[in-house]
């Protein structure tokens, strides 16, 4: 049998990539036929920049940003790299400061980018704790911030996270960063979409977008970065991008990104109810086979609003989470055992032993995230597989192979 021929499996891994939306297909499918540099003086090359300039218009309304704020990347690792690097190279010099503040739970782009700056640039990076449910304890915040604030470079701290899916207190952290006179960086890259979102509001300084989390292309992605910003590029070249991002844009790509942000944005109010009423019945529906079963993240009781509607992270006492990740994957359902960037390395979730789970529970945990093209039937496969998965694993472990 073909691939092609073969059943669709049940996809719950759209934290770490979702298909592309239709729109934004038919949108790339027609960008790619054309010809241009967007940086050539000719009919061609001035074609492709309107295009760009036209989709960077397009995302800035819909993300409620400034066009000449927006700043095309390859994607969410070289925004947050930007962000981080290029904020720290931009405010050090010459005041000389060193505090890198980010949060415990953050993306790998981000604290790697960080701890980068730590091995080789003598920067200070303190991690920000966060509370049982993975959210950011903004007392600690505080007195980080009001401990010699002049010698602060920026605060990062991401708006929901890609695990557990908690949202963040970016708007507290904003002003009470921007009290002392520290800018704020946050990956914003799990919330399009899925929150409503309003940069204008926000007023951070700078916000990391990607493609592939909303339905674009891979390989595209966004920081929102305002002009004031000290920012130094992590590349140099053609001075494209007002000289913060070198490299020849993607025309098709941007197109794709630009139609497919808009979109998300718009159908956010519904999306959103849709995904939380489906990720309700599979938490349910995992609870009913396995009581034991633990979602980790806010509580019910902190509210809809507390977390993503499209992530749930349930622990399994007794497994591993790679076993179950296999054992699911051989019954047709494509989940993930955390953030996708660390997947195939067997090690506990950073983000799962920062809220005081203890790194047994953490290694058996997995995470279902929903997207544009979920369904019942889809949460269904994952009740249906879920109870014999779980007593293969456990016996696995039980076993000494597991």
């Amino acid at each position: 049998m073909s691939s092609a021929q073969r059943e669709r499996p049940h996809y719950l891994d759209h934290a770490a990539t979702t298909p592309m939306v239709p729109e934004a297909v038919d949108e790339m499918r027609a960008r790619l036929a054309e010809v241009g540099n967007a940086s050539s003086l000719h009919g061609s090359g001035r074609r492709a920049r309107r295009l760009v300039e036209e989709a960077r218009e397009q995302l800035a309304a819909a993300v409620g940003a400034e066009p000449r704020d927006v700043v095309f990347t390859a994607g969410g690792t070289e925004s947050d790299n930007l962000a981080i690097k290029g904020l720290f190279w931009g405010r050090n010099r010459p005041a000389n400061r060193r505090r890198v503040l980010v949060t415990a739970v953050e993306h790998h782009a981000v604290l790697d980018a960080a701890q980068w700056l730590a091995d080789h640039e003598g920067a200070e990076v303190e991690l920000l704790p966060v509370d049982g449910a993975g959210r950011l304890r903004v007392d600690a915040l505080h007195d980080s911030l009001a401990a010699d604030p002049d010698d602060i470079v920026l605060v990062s701290c991401m708006w929901v996270n890609n695990e557990v899916g908690t949202v963040q207190p970016v708007a507290e952290v904003v002003a009470s960063a921007h009290h002392h006179g520290v800018p704020v960086h946050t990956d914003a890259v799990q919330a399009v979409g899925q929150l409503p979102f309003d940069l204008g509001a926000l007023a951070a300084d700078a916000v990391t977008l990607s493609g592939h989390k909303v339905g674009g292309p891979v390989g595209v992605g966004a920081l929102v970065v305002r002009r004031e910003t000290e920012l130094v590029p992590l590349l140099h070249g053609g001075g494209q991008e007002r000289d913060v991002r070198s490299g020849t844009v993607d025309v098709a790509s941007i197109c794709a990104f630009a139609v497919a942000v808009e979109l998300a944005v718009r159908q956010q109010d519904a999306q959103s109810a849709r995904l939380r009423a489906l990720r309700e019945v599979l938490v349910a529906g995992i609870r009913t086979v396995l009581p034991d079963a633990v979602l980790k993240g806010p509580p019910a009781s902190a509210g809809p609003d507390a977390r993503s509607p499209a992530i749930a992270n349930v622990t399994f006492p007794g497994c591993a989470g790679d076993d179950l990740l296999l054992l699911l994957d051989a019954a047709g359902v494509e989940c993930s055992t955390g953030s996708a960037c660390a997947s195939g390395v067997p090690e506990a979730s950073h983000v799962l032993l920062a809220t005081g789970c203890d790194e047994a529970a953490a290694r058996g945990s997995l995470r279902f995230s929903l997207g544009h093209d979920s369904t019942y039937a889809d949460v269904a496969a994952v009740v249906a597989a879920i109870g014999p998965a779980v007593v293969r694993a456990r016996a696995a472990v039980l076993a000494g192979t597991g």
